[in-house]
């Protein structure tokens, strides 16, 4: 179907591409607006990939006449002030758009306006009485003044499920819903009779402050799907649902939920070109030799950097070939022995998927580069000086240009050949990458298999990214912090800060983060900070509500940053620390995504005063170093103290806690001069709390 997908909210002023879906680069579409408010002037463009910038708020419906037949998009536009709370209206056209000499990141941007980001919403639905119940809770922002009943709910249900029920001779799902208002959100109703094979419904919160344009959330979305009367669910991964009386069942999925196994995932990242020694065309094997090794370290989900043939560049993300595997790596069959094997270990495997740019030796960009007469040439990005799109000077790619229906065409069919390998995308420089063309990614991935990953690289992120594109994302502001407090450029109590931010930026209570220290692109966290901060920032990344992420060698004190992996000078007492973190996470859900994060009064004892370097000779631990935060999910609550100082620190948390460290088993509570009782924390402990 040529439908170009879900409902969008935008702010006026804020542009929207539009796009066919599943595209034949041969067929005609022709988009138009088929309704606007009465003072909008609002047009869209000729092309089949075109523009949509809404001039006043309200309710549109852009039309598509495509070879399968007219569609209609809503697009609804809020007078809305988003200044400040991510990026440029809360998508990735600001990042996209950035000057190719600028080559500095700023991990930690996303500012928030004095008085908050956008509130949050989630989506809930259930069958009763012959009805399908949507209920929404809309939560107000951190730093909102407003209560949770001064925030509106708006909600849209699928333009393609709308045209289906007619289809089907159903009442249109619009004319027969109610919606009411109710004490912490609101709750649209619809007749089990109007809900046709599928039926999604999206929503979005809306906060205005006094004197304030309107803040928006991010929206959630919920699929209400049939099953047949056989029990087969044709959109398996919902909780089944029914109405015994009426002959109807119902499986309901959340449409914005990470993969259920993320709950308690954690990821090992493989540089592929160092991570074992092999001859030429041998490394995939070699790696393949290695997963054992792997998994007994307790990681359960391998990503690895791109494999594919490229340029000769070590790093892989300069592609010459999204079909073939780089044959200094191996061949097909040997990736594909390789995910097996993960399988076998009780591994996931993550594909690194490029869809920026290609390598200048790409076959397109040979033709298409000095020759206006190229079949290529419109495939590619191209500046007033000759040279192609780029980023940060980034010499020996080029970009492509997803407005070209072949290009999109051609990236839709990469994703079909390496999706059913795997379990998931590390999709590489997200934000380079149009919204219109994840989202139809995102459907198309989840249609064949529910829980496959999409995990986006995104510096900053961007809360709107997790809006029916991707489920989890790199925290790239919760890695600047433990770089800064290891450093000792900012207090311990600094990772709080940078997880709660992820709530006042507008990321849902959904999404998921993925946690990491190093990674290919950074130098090694102990080289920069000390044995005994990496420690620290490590723990802090198993115990924080999140998703785990080692880089290979980060495990055995590796140095070097893309170099050999000194699997010979391994430090045995870095991997078992690993092991018992690793350990710890999966046996304590009050530790994965779930669990929920509060902060927790505590006092260190016998700490200098003074400011210093928390990598310095001084054993004194400074109260500044040490930081104690609260997780709890159902039954179980715990208390995690990280110190990041070379220094033993003795630790009064106020809260009933007990005496052993859940991570290494030992007690790790004793009593000071005056009778108090204090943990001693050398780089982390976790003790169990009362709830």
């Amino acid at each position: 179907m040529h439908h170009p997908g879900p409902p969008r909210f935008v702010s006026t002023g804020e542009t929207v591409q539009l796009a066919p879906r599943d595209p034949d680069p041969t067929g005609r579409y022709a988009w138009r607006v088929a309704d606007a408010p009465p003072t909008s002037d609002s047009t869209v463009g000729s092309d089949p990939v075109t523009e949509f910038t809404p001039d006043v708020p309200g309710r549109y419906q852009l039309g598509l006449e495509a070879p399968d037949g007219d569609h209609l998009l809503t697009v609804l536009a809020f007078s809305a002030a988003y200044e400040g709370i991510d990026v440029a209206g809360g998508s990735g056209e600001a990042i996209r758009d950035r000057e190719a000499d600028r080559d500095g990141i700023d991990y930690a941007a996303g500012r928030l306006a004095d008085d908050g980001g956008p509130p949050r919403i989630r989506l809930d639905a259930e069958v009763e009485d012959a009805e399908v119940v949507v209920r929404a809770t809309a939560t107000p922002n951190p730093a909102s003044s407003l209560a949770v009943d001064e925030l509106a709910v708006q909600f849209v249900i699928d333009d393609r499920d709308v045209a289906a029920a007619i289809a089907a001779g159903r009442t249109n799902p619009r004319d027969a819903v109610t919606e009411t208002e109710t004490e912490g959100g609101a709750t649209l109703r619809l007749p089990t009779g109007s809900v046709p094979d599928r039926l999604r419904v999206h929503a979005v919160a809306v906060a205005r402050e006094p004197d304030e344009d309107a803040r928006v959330s991010v929206a959630d979305a919920v699929s209400v799907d049939r099953v047949d009367a056989g029990g087969s669910d044709p959109f398996a991964g919902g909780d089944a649902l029914g109405d015994p009386t009426a002959g109807e069942s119902f499986a309901v999925t959340p449409q914005n939920r990470p993969p259920a196994w993320t709950a308690d995932a954690s990821v090992y990242e493989v540089y592929v070109r160092t991570f074992a020694d092999a001859e030429h065309g041998e490394t995939l094997a070699a790696i393949e030799a290695r997963v054992p090794e792997i998994a007994e370290l307790g990681v359960d989900t391998l990503w690895l950097t791109p494999v594919l043939e490229n340029d000769g560049k070590p790093h892989g993300y300069n592609i010459t070939d999204f079909f073939s595997i780089a044959d200094d790596l191996g061949d097909r069959e040997d990736y594909e022995r390789l995910v097996e094997t993960a399988h076998d270990s009780g591994m996931r495997v993550l594909f690194d998927l490029v869809l920026n740019h290609t390598a200048r030796d790409h076959e397109w960009f040979r033709d298409a580069y000095g020759n206006p007469d190229s079949p290529y040439r419109d495939r590619y990005e191209w500046q007033e000086s000759g040279e192609p799109g780029t980023y940060f000077d980034w010499e020996l790619i080029a970009n492509l240009n997803h407005a070209n229906l072949t290009v999109r065409r051609y990236l839709l069919d990469v994703v079909d050949e390496w999706a059913p390998l795997v379990d998931g995308f590390r999709c590489d420089m997200a934000w380079a990458v149009p919204d219109s063309l994840w989202r139809e990614i995102r459907d198309r991935v989840k249609a064949a298999d529910p829980e496959f990953l999409l995990m986006d690289e995104t510096i900053p992120y961007v809360p709107r990214f997790h809006e029916g594109m991707f489920d989890v994302h790199f925290d790239a502001t919760l890695y600047f912090t433990l770089r800064q407090v290891g450093r000792g450029h900012e207090p311990a109590d600094a990772v709080i800060d940078a997880v709660e931010k992820r709530a006042a930026v507008g990321f849902p209570d959904r999404a998921g983060f993925l946690q990491y220290v190093e990674n290919h692109d950074e130098t090694r966290y102990r080289v920069e900070c000390g044995d005994d901060a990496a420690a620290a920032a490590a723990a802090a990344t198993f115990t924080l509500p999140g998703v785990p992420m080692v880089y290979a060698g980060q495990e055995i004190g590796q140095r070097g940053r893309r170099d050999a992996i000194a699997w010979e000078h391994a430090r045995p007492e870095v991997r078992e620390r690993y092991a018992r973190l690793s350990a710890a996470h999966d046996a304590h859900p009050a530790l994965g995504p779930a669990g929920d994060f509060e902060r927790v009064d505590y006092r260190v004892a016998g700490g200098g005063s003074g400011e210093r370097q928390i990598a310095g000779d001084d054993a004194a631990v400074h109260p500044d170093d040490v930081v104690a935060f609260r997780r709890e999910h159902g039954s179980e609550a715990l208390v995690v103290v990280l110190n990041f100082a070379p220094g033993e620190a003795l630790v009064a948390v106020d809260a009933d806690h007990g005496r052993l460290d859940v991570v290494t088993g030992d007690p790790c509570v004793e009593a000071d001069a005056g009778g108090e009782e204090r943990i001693r924390v050398d780089d982390v402990a976790v003790v169990s709390v009362g709830t």
